[in-house]
């Protein structure tokens, strides 16, 4: 076992499956959460994931049980002073945000890579938060985090070059495919992915066509694996929408006005897999 630790701070759906990938390549992990019943949270969903591999037979008994061994849930942030990378996994609202990376640095020392699982706001703006600006990099992983190879690395224009260096090194020893992105609204995957979605939305609203048959055509006629509208089931229809509303206000170009349909349905609690209705029924 590696003596690198890496601290994860947020334990929903990303940030247990960040613990999960890094604890299994074999390193210790910090999860922090606000409380216990979060983490237990994480834990079993984490225990779930490892069930279902081991079904499979992709890991093995041992594999499961050194990663969840590896695993310390705490509430603690004082917990994280050995971390040598801390990753920040909560709620995509800026200020939620920065108060908790106050509290990281706070608790980790100088040397320490603080880093920002965020997929829209700039990177720039977060690292102005802490004292130490040179060691702060967006590390933006893809949901199912163990399953999804890509990791956009994002630089400040404060980071160093050491530290991106150290973070593409970091992901490609959990098996991840780091990719260099600018500090760009969206950043690549979302900019393209989200307006897409976007514009599915605008398609069904206006009769185009209705769900499945515009799904039915992405996956036939583009080869995509799942519909734009399934895929924003999945997401999160009121994720889809705040990532459309930073783009349409970061840019300031109409292109990116997010559709009426999309808000009402975020407006009705329509949320897609997550509250059990979307663009379709679960």
């Amino acid at each position: 076992m590696t003596e690198i630790r890496i601290g994860v701070v947020g334990s929903g759906t990303m940030g247990a499956g960040i613990a999960q990938v890094f604890a299994f390549a074999g390193y210790r992990v910090v999860l922090v959460d606000l409380a216990k019943e979060y983490l237990d949270r994480a834990i079993a969903g984490i225990a779930k994931s490892l069930e279902k591999q081991l079904r499979k037979d992709s890991i093995s008994d041992s594999q499961r049980d050194a990663t969840l061994a590896a695993i310390q849930a705490t509430t603690d942030y004082s917990d994280l002073a050995s971390c040598h990378l801390v990753i920040e996994v909560v709620s995509e609202n800026r200020d939620i945000k920065k108060q908790v990376l106050r509290k990281i640095e706070f608790a980790v020392t100088d040397e320490c890579i603080i880093a920002s699982n965020t997929s829209t706001i700039s990177i720039t703006e977060l690292a102005s938060e802490i004292s130490v600006p040179r060691r702060f990099v967006g590390m933006h992983f893809m949901n199912p985090v163990p399953a999804m190879q890509l990791v956009e690395i994002i630089a400040a224009l404060q980071t160093v070059e050491e530290v991106t260096a150290e973070v593409v090194a970091l992901a490609k020893k959990i098996g991840k495919t780091p990719i260099m992105v600018s500090d760009s609204p969206g950043f690549v995957l979302n900019r393209l992915l989200i307006p897409m979605i976007n514009e599915a939305i605008y398609a069904l609203d206006e009769a185009v066509a209705d769900a499945e048959s515009i799904d039915s055509c992405m996956r036939l006629g583009a080869n995509h694996p799942i519909g734009p509208l399934a895929l924003a089931d999945l997401i999160g229809l009121d994720i889809c929408l705040h990532i459309m509303e930073v783009l349409h206000a970061d840019f300031g170009d109409s292109k990116y006005r997010p559709c009426p349909l999309l808000r009402r349905m975020v407006a009705a609690g329509y949320l897609g897999r997550k509250s059990g209705r979307g663009f379709f029924a679960y």
